[in-house]
């Protein structure tokens, strides 16, 4: 199971290039379509206690925020241990 998830919609640019990202970093990833699963919707609610935009990114079960928080966190080399080898 992956380490990081990302709350997405189908249509959101910002959440395309999250995943493209996370794949050219070699990070495994879960994908939470919250436009199309009320479930997802509801865990990404209580987890970021009420955000509602997208992308929202959790590592590990822990809300780190959206696109420029992950950007932050692989620029201060805060990612290398979710790299697959």
């Amino acid at each position: 199971m992956a380490r990081v998830k990302i709350y997405s919609t189908a249509r959101c640019p910002m959440c395309d290039k999250t995943k493209t990202l996370l794949s050219k970093w070699k990070i495994p990833y879960e994908e939470a379509k919250v436009d199309s699963d009320h479930s997802a919707l509801r865990e990404m609610s209580e987890l970021t206690q009420g955000a509602r935009t997208v992308p929202q990114i959790a590592i590990d079960g822990k809300w780190i925020g959206g696109f420029s928080e992950l950007t932050m966190m692989h620029m201060d080399d805060e990612l290398d241990e979710f790299i697959e080898a």
